[in-house]
């Protein structure tokens, strides 16, 4: 049993969904049928059950990178195979809130990534075929999305106007806290992963979505999220 995520194998599905809050995580655990907790502990809550009679989990990793590994690590122990990161994020010029964004790739700016890197250059990407179905389930279901890089730090209110330009110039969407240490961790130990953000506030603005505009938002992602899920889930 790892130390952190205090299940046995079988507890966990081989495709995991990943929100940072533990509040996502029960709501988008409300969505599966037969669903059933399996780890309260430090507040990572996780919860397996079934779409379409396909097994999904959800697990909380926390805010910010090292929670994310370890969690990501601890899942890989127990079995999962597929890890889609399932978040917020906050937006350059070129999306707008309340949209998604699907990660190609995370630019990776935090120091979780830099330790397990030893400091060498590197550039944490999703699977491909992870991004494929993140895409597809955006269109099936008519949803503003859109794809390509992102940026994984550790400092949310250390983000400024002119930072944040020189990013968006370069082609980052948006800014999040977790996507680049989860592609590394799976890129190690050989297993799949994947990221979509719903933008929450603009990086330059901080307008923040608040209330019933958050909570549309939301909803968006987690749909999209379990529909990806469920094509993953296929056998």
């Amino acid at each position: 049993m790892p130390l952190h995520i205090r299940a046995e194998p079988g507890d966990v599905a081989p495709v995991v969904l990943l929100p940072g809050d533990p509040g996502r995580a029960r709501r988008l655990a409300a969505m599966l049928d037969g669903v059933r907790c399996y780890n309260e502990h430090r507040g990572l809550l996780g919860f397996t059950g079934t779409a379409a009679g396909r097994p999904i989990s959800v697990q909380t990793t926390g805010m910010g990178a090292p929670s994310a590994a370890i969690v990501v690590e601890e899942l890989i122990m127990l079995g999962a195979r597929v890890l889609v990161r399932a978040g917020t994020a906050g937006a350059t010029g070129a999306v707008r809130t309340g949209e998604l964004v699907i990660a190609t790739a995370s630019v990776p700016l935090d120091g979780t990534t830099r330790t397990y890197l030893h400091g060498d250059p590197y550039a944490p990407v999703a699977d491909h075929g992870v991004v494929a179905v993140l895409l597809e389930s955006c269109r099936a279901l008519g949803l503003a999305h859109h794809a390509g890089l992102i940026a994984t730090g550790d400092a949310l209110y250390a983000e400024d106007v002119a930072g944040s330009a020189r990013w968006a110039a370069r082609g980052v969407l948006a800014f999040e806290m977790e996507a680049s240490a989860i592609f590394t961790v799976a890129a190690l130990r050989g297993v799949r992963a994947g990221c979509i953000v719903v933008a929450v506030n603009s990086v330059a603005g901080h307008d923040w979505l608040q209330d019933e505009a958050f909570a549309r938002a939301e909803g968006l992602l987690l749909q999209a999220a379990l529909g990806a899920a469920m094509r993953l889930s296929e056998p």
